[in-house]
């Protein structure tokens, strides 16, 4: 997991170059480097070194005939096997994935996205044909931005570097409204600021001649309509094998590899497959947060499962003195509205982590998306926020011309099942994607990768196209997902609910941390969006108790903060 950015057109210079690449070192603080063609393009790169720690991986990555330069960010899963393929027609000098991903280019070309088990953004200067051809992995896991006004093209995997060489930062009126409205964090091409794009996951772009071309190159829905015909003799173990191959493909690194844990099925599931792999256990560390409030830290939960187990356990907490300076320092970083104090809790273990000198995290993101574990799938609501009941925004303190703009978001519902449509929803328009854009800041804030087995696309498309009852049987949800478990898991464990809040959020900002709130939330008081006298009511019926949820309040201090 990298940095990468690039830039073709006027602004293609060293010092340019140089500034991307300073403003997201954090993602590569193992080597960083830039190449230039004559002023007029320019790939960089921020290395964190995972495979083949040598030099000879360092990027920018120049093909062995000379015409192609490669920057590239992430992990090609498969990479063994697909060397194996490549290396009768191909020299390798390196062990890497990164050399595998540029020779399959060289080889399949656009058709190379499609056999790579992995999460990518990468891109490929040719040199040749003057032409850029960059991509993004299925789901999305690792970004991809670019502005493109007409004469520059510029591309990187934060938002904060597009700034420092120059780019208003001006906010997207129409995505901050609907994420005050119906807290959506924009389309997958969106972003909270003018001019800046993002490449959607499963898409990939050229751009040539000044001509900006981008297209769908994962076709998820006809992948399931494919599948939904298909059954294997015995599910339950091919599903297995199914998870058990993701854990495998996903230890694969040259450096110490931890996970994280909590206390929910996702985590106890992930810990027994764990189990199952044939590797050094005492090595591999693993990391929960805590809060010190019994009603959310799930330490005993955690405990329980590692007892009798070699793993070595880091508890990671976070205390309410904490959150005034990491949440500046998180939107700072994230650069868009993030997930609240869960987030801030969450960067907490990667923090921990790199300070052991572990630089690779397991996490069992995604599971709920594919298997159907959220409480609104069982109850067909529109809900996108587990655990509500009432509306977690407050549309009412926005002023009336900023607020007539809005109009509800329709997601896309490719299937005649009604559950299918919620969980696509989820997998490509909402949980998701805001997910891994929190969890990709997070981990590389302090130069950690994280990787997620759940959301293998293999595991993801077999899940989603099997019938609602595979998911959802007798009232219990994840169903087959907890049968699997079972082989490995005390009954207790598996039987496990799930949680929907993991820290005291809303507790902590309506009384521990409430000057601190008021404070921020006073900056939006004089804002063209608000109006000041429903903003000042809203956070007083907070404070007085209207605390089911406290979304609603940290959107505000989202904004606050970032709008300053």
């Amino acid at each position: 997991m990298c940095g990468i950015t690039g830039i073709i057109g006027n602004k293609a210079n060293q010092q340019n170059l140089a500034s991307l690449l300073q403003a997201q070192k954090h993602r590569g603080p193992d080597y960083t480097d830039f190449w230039l063609e004559e002023n007029r393009i320019g790939l960089g790169h921020n290395r964190l070194s995972i495979i083949d720690l040598s030099e000879n991986a360092n990027q920018p990555f120049f093909s062995d005939c000379g015409n192609f330069v490669l920057v590239f960010n992430g992990e090609i899963y498969n990479y063994v096997e697909l060397r194996k393929e490549l290396q009768s027609r191909y020299r390798f000098k390196t062990t890497s994935d990164t050399e595998v991903l540029l020779n399959a280019y060289r080889e399949w070309g656009e058709d190379c996205l499609s056999r790579f088990n992995g999460m990518f953004s990468f891109a490929v200067w040719d040199k040749r044909e003057q032409c850029l051809f960059a991509a993004r992995d299925r789901f999305g896991v690792k970004p991809f931005y670019y502005f493109w006004d007409g004469n520059d093209f510029i591309f990187a995997s934060e938002i904060n570097p597009f700034w420092s060489v120059g780019i208003a930062k001006k906010p997207k009126d129409s995505v901050w409204l609907h994420y005050f409205s119906e807290g959506s964090y924009g389309n997958p091409d969106e972003t909270f600021w003018q001019h800046i794009q993002q490449l959607p996951g499963g898409h990939s772009l050229t751009f040539k001649n000044k001509q900006l071309n981008i297209k769908k190159w994962y076709h998820f829905e006809e992948r399931i309509a494919q599948l939904q015909s298909h059954f294997e003799q015995n599910e339950e173990e091919y599903i297995t094998n199914l998870l058990l191959k993701a854990i495998t493909f996903r230890f694969r690194a040259d450096v110490p590899v931890g996970f994280n844990l909590s206390g929910g099925l996702d985590s106890s599931t992930l810990l027994a497959l764990i189990d199952q792999q044939d590797i050094d256990k005492s090595a591999v560390e693993a990391f929960t947060f805590i809060t010190n409030d019994e009603r959310y830290d799930e330490l005993t939960w955690v405990k329980a499962m590692l007892e009798n187990r070699p793993y070595y356990l880091t508890v990671c907490p976070l205390s309410a003195q904490e959150i005034p300076d990491l949440a500046l320092q998180m939107a700072k970083h994230q650069a868009e509205p993030y997930g609240g104090i869960p987030t801030l809790a969450y960067s907490k273990i990667f923090q921990a982590a790199r300070q052991k000198g572990v630089k690779v995290l397991l996490d069992g993101q995604g599971s709920d998306e594919a298997w159907a574990g959220y409480d609104y799938y069982v109850n067909q609501s529109q809900n996108s926020i587990q655990g509500i009941s009432k509306s977690p925004v407050r549309t009412n303190v926005l002023e009336i011309d900023f607020a007539k703009n809005y109009t509800k978001t329709n997601y896309p519902k490719p299937f005649d099942d009604a559950l299918l449509n919620l969980q696509y929803r989820d997998l490509f328009y909402t949980k998701i994607p805001r997910a891994l854009r929190f969890n990709d800041r997070v981990s590389m804030l302090y130069g950690t990768e994280l990787r997620e087995p759940f959301l293998d696309y293999e595991l993801v498309e077999y899940i989603f196209s099997r019938p609602q009852e595979f998911k959802i049987k007798d009232g219990i949800q994840k169903w087959m997902l907890r049968k699997i478990a079972e082989r490995f898991l005390q009954k207790d464990l598996v039987l496990a609910p799930k949680r929907p809040l993991q820290t005291p959020q809303r507790e902590w900002l309506s009384d521990d941390l409430k000057e601190w709130v008021t404070a921020e939330v006073d900056l939006l008081q004089n804002h063209s969006w608000f109006d000041k006298s429903s903003l000042q009511k809203e956070l007083d019926n907070f404070y007085n108790g209207d605390n089911q949820s406290s979304f609603h309040v940290w959107q505000w201090i989202n904004a606050a903060q970032l709008l300053k």
